[in-house]
């Protein structure tokens, strides 16, 4: 028996309600920040120190931020004073506003005034309360803003909101850069990450020597300053998989290497929830050479088309550098025959095809971004698409 149309049109509204909720919330809860300022030709200076400093992962991992932006004009009076990258970062890290506050906010602050905790104090780097920044209503309708330990001096005021998603990420221009003392004392360098002992220590030892026999480390090391994700299949599973490398030729067991690792920092949040399609280090012009990352509840397996292996732990995690384990080696389709499975495949079997495949391998994916990473997210897309059809259906019963 069908239900009244009255009851069908409520259920459905409903359903569709809920669904869309979904949606709204998947989309809304992520923002990336280079991809917001490249918009803005203005702040390109800006956003490119962002990313040399690793400041722009951060923010993106932060649920709730607040950037105070440069334009290019402001960045070359802060870079003519020649401070090292790492003296860089804690200033610019006193740009970022770990709090939300969109225009309507920074004009309407209780007392006219606040003190507004950065990404510098969260480092534990800036001493007592040098970390925060004073943010003033002045006269006129402007907003002005200081460094903490400036003996109350407001060294910018507010230009224009640029980018605002409520309580997630607002991007504010500001006039000049913030002095302070303690962000621009000489910082030395973090130690060297040495990538080869790190693996050869933690299980990874066969992985390691394969890149120092190929000359691959070179690749990864190169890649290290500015963000680095290898995925190591450990001593066992290389040993089982080492009659079928002998098999390749120079270059196919270079490439084969290089496609364990992403010219990224991706720690096990940024994979969650940055699923879809991965450049890696052996992606060029002519071969694609990605895979794609997928979630199954707290899982996260790496589908090459060929084989899907599992992340099974972390070999090491000290940001631009994280290593994780797998527990098969990753074999790329433009050196191996896709498997085309009809049924499940069984979970522990080695998806592994006996030879190489053709070297002409389809190149129907690009590099979306800077980063080398593509994410496809139509899933929840075709969800509200159903929900759609399935309320136009209950409708005409």
């Amino acid at each position: 028996m069908s239900p009244p149309p009255t009851a069908a049109l409520s259920l459905s509204l409903s359903l569709l309600l809920l669904l869309l909720l979904s949606f709204s919330t998947t989309t809304t809860n992520a923002h990336n920040i280079t991809r917001i300022l490249a918009k803005y030709p203005q702040f390109s200076s800006f956003n490119h120190y962002l990313t040399a400093t690793h400041l722009a992962s951060q923010i993106n991992r932060r649920q709730t931020i607040t950037v105070l932006v440069l334009d290019n004009t402001a960045m070359s009076s802060l870079l003519s004073r020649h401070f090292s990258l790492y003296t860089l970062k804690n200033i610019l890290s006193l740009h970022v506003i770990v709090d939300y506050f969109g225009s309507k906010k920074l004009h309407r602050i209780s007392k006219r005034t606040t003190l507004a905790s950065t990404m510098f104090q969260a480092t534990g780097s800036a001493p007592g309360t040098s970390g925060f920044i004073n943010i003033t209503n002045l006269k006129g309708g402007k907003v002005g803003f200081g460094a903490e330990d400036n003996e109350g001096k407001l060294d910018a005021t507010f230009v224009k909101s640029v980018k605002e998603i409520p309580y997630n990420i607002s991007v504010i221009q500001i006039s000049h850069p913030l002095d302070s003392a303690e962000a621009e004392a000489p910082t030395a360098p973090p130690s060297d990450l040495n990538l080869i002992e790190i693996m050869s220590k933690q299980g990874c030892k066969a992985f390691a020597d394969l890149l120092k026999a190929t000359g691959a480390d070179k690749t990864f090391n190169q890649n290290l300053d500015a963000g680095l994700t290898v995925f190591c299949p450990t001593d066992r599973i290389l040993k089982d998989f080492m009659p079928k490398y002998k098999n390749l030729t120079a270059s196919k067991k270079k490439s084969l290497l290089l496609y364990h690792g992403i010219p990224v920092y991706m720690n096990m949040q940024l994979l969650k929830t940055n699923t879809g399609t991965m450049n890696t280090l052996a992606t060029d012009g002519v071969d694609n050479f990605d895979f794609t990352v997928d979630k199954d509840d707290e899982v996260v397996t790496l589908d090459t088309s060929v084989v899907t292996a599992k992340i099974t732990g972390i070999v090491k995690d000290e940001e631009p550098l994280i290593v994780y384990s797998i527990n098969k080696v990753l074999l790329p389709k433009e050196i191996y025959k896709p498997v085309e499975a009809v049924s499940a495949p069984d979970e522990d079997a080695e998806a592994e095809a006996d030879g190489p495949a053709d070297s002409e391998a389809t190149n129907d994916q690009t590099a979306d971004d800077n980063s080398g990473v593509q994410v496809q997210g139509l899933g929840v897309k075709r969800l509200v698409m159903g929900a759609l059809s399935l309320c136009i259906g209950m409708l005409l019963m």
